[in-house]
């Protein structure tokens, strides 16, 4: 009876392993294979005469002597200067992942601990305006923006997709806070600490885990965004995003579609390294808001 039973374990663990290494690699398939086209010239890599041209380098052999080129990189980062975008994500993202984690871990907190009724239905309003298409609530304030003459900076910007994400931020570290026994702040009271001492030397500690994973939601929202931002930046003040799609433009050049494909790895490999560095808290902090505690 044990024989049977551990050969079905050992047979399902191994049809796991397979199951799991397959999905992985249909998963990461795409990635990969935009990574191995990035080196590329466009002929080869979005060859219709034949397909194997894009393993193969045939015609980027012909051009620069070597199957391999870091022409589409050299001209995104370099000729188009992508890097001004990587600093312009890099200055959104940071801004709002740090104000939308300011408001939403006070303003969590302070709606897991009151006892009003109306609570729930500022939790209620605030996930209806999450509902809502960003495009729909941007349109109407363009001109404003235009009119006041802050269109197209960066500020303005990193505002609106704060008011956009707190929304979610808020219900994310409420449910987190509504997880941490409020015999925590009580006891910390009774040691003589004030409130706020309670939700800073307490409570904080114990919700890194949400509090990192909150925010990574966040930095996710601000870096894949590209309604708002194609909406309120101007070209100069371009992030990531809207700088890729730039490059296609209205006529597809040569090689300027390779410029996009060299910018799309290049912005979607911290993500890959973001969430594998990041795993763990991401877990355990999914696992803390799912369960009541």
């Amino acid at each position: 009876m044990s024989t049977s039973v551990e050969r079905k374990s050992t047979g399902l663990r191994i049809f796991s392993a397979a199951f799991i290494t397959i999905w992985l690699i249909v998963a990461a398939f795409p990635f990969f294979w935009t990574l191995w086209g990035s080196f590329k010239v466009e002929l080869d890599f979005f060859s219709i005469a034949d397909w194997t041209n894009a393993l193969t380098g045939a015609r980027t052999q012909v051009v620069y002597g070597t199957p391999f080129t870091g022409a589409g990189y050299y001209g995104a980062w370099v000729q188009e200067e992508f890097w001004r975008a990587v600093m312009n994500t890099a200055i959104v993202c940071i801004f709002v992942v740090c104000t939308s984690l300011t408001i939403g871990t006070l303003g969590g907190y302070a709606l897991s601990r009151s006892g009003f009724r109306y609570t729930f239905w500022l939790l209620l309003i605030a996930l209806i305006f999450r509902a809502l298409p960003p495009i729909t609530l941007v349109s109407g304030y363009l001109e404003p923006f235009f009119a006041y003459n802050v269109w197209g900076i960066l500020p303005t910007t990193i505002i609106v997709l704060v008011a956009i994400n707190q929304p979610f931020t808020l219900w994310m570290l409420h449910s987190f806070f509504e997880n941490i026994p409020k015999d925590l702040d009580e006891s910390a009271k009774v040691d003589g600490c004030t409130q706020f001492q309670a939700f800073r030397h307490v409570i904080i500690p114990v919700m890194w885990p949400g509090v990192i994973t909150t925010g990574l939601f966040s930095f996710l929202l601000a870096y894949n965004d590209f309604a708002v931002t194609t909406l309120l930046l101007s070209k100069e003040n371009q992030t990531m995003i809207p700088k890729i799609a730039s490059f296609l433009g209205t006529t597809q050049t040569e090689g300027n579609v390779m410029f996009a494909v060299a910018a799309v790895v290049s912005a979607t490999a911290p993500l890959f390294i973001l969430v594998m560095f990041f795993q763990r808290q991401i877990v355990s902090g999914l696992t803390a808001g799912a369960v009541k505690g």
